[in-house]
């Protein structure tokens, strides 16, 4: 731990890349919650986040686990107008490590896990029968001594030898396609226009100055009479996002919907449940959204799957939600600065308040000064680390 005239090794440096406003070509992407990779993102999480708590009520303390890794296998369904049916459930395998033992006490780690990630279908995805419509199994086991071992200490060790990027604030393309999700899928709007399912994906293209967005909804068969009324619906999304986008972004936005629909084959994006995962479409942890929610490749990214990993000790969770606070906080207490990247490296074994380095990166006209100010803000953040894993318990932090 940093403590005393030792020093945190903190590096803060002028912005390398151009301004992300003023490149000509900038592309990204969100996964909306219902999509197969966010499922298993969001479950998986919800795991993590329902054994931290029964860790904590029944032994005082968050015991290691790690439950990053899970598959979901598409089921089949039949989606007509007016109904539809599932013809065999989505297949779900929970994995990873969580202790299932303390002293002589045994810890139903399967139960608590499969219950965790029942209720986070249930909840994120409501036309799944999150019963009938999944069948489901944890594989998750034991992990190994020496990893245990690191992750008790006042302040853990680093579960890894990884790193953690953020950066701040959004672009323009990147705040349009993280909120037209969210506006999709919002409770108002679906409670407005209940056939719009929640696997929605936004793909987001700024060349120059104008805005190109491929939208991807699974509209929902019980909720859609005919092929005209899903072609209304399909423009009535179309338009509702393209006047809510232009009004964030400020630019011209071009919309395009279910872009591989042929209405003359009578082939459409219908579902039964809301989303791929009931036929079209496998997920994975971590093949989704970074932690900030967005898939950015003109920004620096983390390829680590955060979701389910601990949140004691496991830097490839917390160093990228540390590294996006970061970068937020810096671009938010010092307003000269336009732009902020943060990584953070760490040693498995390594303090996590002490990182092999921590790297900053500005772009502002008042590099010398600003420098100075960004790396008191870092320096913060690191000492305050172990807030991140209260706030990811409270469900407080997304990964996804």
């Amino acid at each position: 731990m940093a403590t005393g005239k030792q020093q945190r090794n903190i590096v803060v440096s002028k912005l390398s890349s151009e301004h992300i406003e003023n490149i000509a070509v900038e592309m990204v992407e969100r996964k909306g919650i219902g999509h197969p990779d966010s499922i298993m993102d969001g479950m998986m999480e919800a795991v993590s986040r329902e054994l931290s708590k029964h860790y904590l009520k029944h032994f005082g303390g968050i015991l290691h686990h790690n439950t990053d890794k899970g598959q979901l296998s598409c089921g089949q369904s039949n989606p007509v107008f007016g109904g539809g049916e599932i013809l065999s459930p989505i297949n779900i395998v929970l994995s990873g490590q969580a202790t299932d033992k303390a002293g002589t006490e045994m810890i139903p780690v399967a139960e608590i896990s499969i219950e965790a990630a029942r209720a986070y279908i249930k909840q994120a995805v409501p036309h799944i029968n999150h019963l009938e419509g999944v069948d489901m199994e944890s594989r998750i086991v034991m992990g190994s001594a020496d990893l245990r071992d690191n992750y008790d200490r006042k302040i853990p060790g680093a579960n890894d030898t990884s790193f953690g990027v953020g950066y701040a604030p959004f672009s323009r393309v990147e705040a349009v396609v993280y909120n037209v999700e969210k506006f999709l899928n919002s409770l108002k709007y679906k409670k407005a226009h209940p056939d719009v399912g929640e696997d929605i994906k936004v793909m987001g293209l700024r060349q120059k100055d104008k805005i190109f967005l491929t939208v991807a909804a699974a509209m929902i068969s019980s909720e859609i009479r005919s092929l005209q009324e899903y072609m209304d619906s399909r423009e009535r999304v179309r338009k509702d996002v393209e006047k809510y986008a232009s009004s964030l972004a400020g630019l011209p936005v071009e919309v395009v919907v279910n872009n591989l629909d042929s209405p003359k084959r009578k082939s459409v994006y219908i579902t039964v449940t809301g989303t791929s995962a009931e036929m079209g479409d496998a997920g994975a942890v971590g093949r989704g959204n970074r932690v900030n929610g967005l898939i950015s490749p003109a920004r620096p990214m983390s390829l680590e799957a955060a979701a389910g990993k601990n949140p004691v000790g496991h830097v490839g969770k917390i160093y990228n939600l540390l590294a996006t606070r970061a970068a937020a906080n810096i671009v938010k207490e010092i307003p000269s600065i336009k732009e902020c990247q943060v990584k953070l490296l760490s040693q498995i074994g390594r303090p996590i308040d002490d990182p092999h380095v921590a790297e900053v990166q500005i772009l502002s006209p008042r590099l010398a000064e600003d420098a100075k100010n960004a790396r008191k803000i870092m320096d913060r953040e690191l000492a305050g680390i172990q807030r991140i894993t209260k706030d990811i318990v409270a469900g407080k932090l997304s990964v996804f």
